[in-house]
């Protein structure tokens, strides 16, 4: 991939995804460390909100925005609770993006969705910061790496090549026998429960117009819908969401202090 469009070179792209807040002056040091490296990148902040430390609201976060960034895009992620130990720092390269980050799950959903062509562990010290930190590696050795890469720098001179990436539960269904076992991957901001089931699993299940959920706190029969209001107010649905996940909601009402569900909760899908 480079940053050519139509035979005419653009401003490349990085975006960043952390927990850091707004508060303390970590984001601005990120951007300074890439605006020091690559004066001409663009950088977008996908969210600093992530909740402290919580490695599969930021993947899934990351996973739900990246595909709609430009082919080329460079994104950071950084909610890394394990900064400073034996966890590697990488860099996925897919057919539509880069990630760059820690491996700890973080960058798995958004790789996955991509077709991932090669994955790096980052160990150039000439391409970090000339004093790494033990506690920021988003300063140190995130920023100048997605900086470096925006320079178009080969994902080759980074490090050797690896295999592997952790792949974490959240990005895991368990099949046995007629039911799906999951979990809660998100709640929004309406209390729509988010879980880790596609449109491929539903149609393992051969659900077509309502689905027996199971959550840890109640059983429910639910219509799929295409829409929310396909029910009455108050009333629960499910279906698939814009990121083609399937979601637990309640028509103008929150889901997930109804059905008292969190992110994180095992979810359960049965057969008709």
């Amino acid at each position: 991939m480079t940053p050519f469009i139509n035979g005419n070179m653009r401003r490349p792209i990085i975006t960043l995804t952390t927990d850091f807040g707004v508060k303390d002056p970590y984001v601005a040091e990120m951007k300074a460390t890439i605006l020091n490296i690559s004066p001409n990148a663009t950088i977008v902040d996908i969210t600093h909100q992530i909740q402290k430390f919580n490695v599969r609201m930021g993947a899934y976060v990351l996973a739900s925005a990246s595909p709609y960034f430009p082919k080329g895009t460079i994104h950071v992620a950084v909610v890394d609770p394990g900064v400073g130990t034996r966890r590697q720092p990488i860099l996925i390269q897919t057919k539509h993006s880069y990630f760059v980050g820690p491996d700890n799950g973080v960058l798995a959903l958004a790789a996955r969705n991509e077709q991932v062509e090669h994955l790096h562990k980052l160990t150039n010290r000439k391409l970090m910061l000339t004093k790494v930190s033990n506690t920021f590696h988003g300063r140190d050795i995130f920023a100048p790496a997605a900086a470096h890469l925006a320079n178009r720098t080969p994902p080759a001179k980074f490090g050797p090549e690896i295999n592997k990436i952790v792949i974490p539960r959240f990005a895991k269904v368990a099949r046995r026998e007629n039911m799906l076992i999951g979990e809660v991957i998100h709640v929004d901001d309406f209390g729509n429960i988010i879980t880790n089931f596609g449109e491929k699993e539903l149609e393992l299940m051969e659900i077509n117009n309502t689905i027996n959920v199971k959550l840890e706190n109640a059983k429910l029969e639910l219509k799929l819908c295409r829409t929310y209001s396909e029910v009455q107010p108050h009333k629960p649905l499910a279906l698939i969401g814009s990121h083609n996940l399937l979601e637990i909601s309640i028509n103008q009402g929150n889901a997930s202090e109804t059905f008292r569900v969190e992110s994180g909760s095992k979810v359960t899908l049965h057969s008709p």
